[in-house]
């Protein structure tokens, strides 16, 4: 039973971490295109304010954020470990 709790505070640790990667990214995504959007219209002509360079982070960062929302959401590796646990246990009884 202990073995449970200890797998069930690991996943919400994981899912804490989570959202705190995700917030980051919002913030700092909202900061740096806001920074784009604002520069661009205070009258600086430098060629690149016309093409949109937050995207570059934004995408990067973008695919991190995916991926460990898989590794954490949608791959539970917590309940399959048990599942491999209870298939091998039923196996060897037989």
């Amino acid at each position: 039973m202990e073995r449970k709790d200890q797998d069930l505070w690991e996943l919400a640790e994981a899912r804490v971490g989570f959202k705190r990667h995700l917030t980051s990214y919002i913030i700092v995504n909202i900061a740096v295109w806001s920074l784009w959007y604002f520069i661009g219209n205070m009258g600086v002509n430098y060629v690149d304010l016309f093409f949109p360079w937050p995207i570059w982070m934004t995408f990067g960062w973008g695919i991190g954020i995916v991926f460990h929302f898989l590794g954490v959401y949608v791959n539970n590796s917590y309940n399959a470990v048990d599942r491999e646990y209870e298939k091998l246990k039923k196996k060897n009884n037989m």
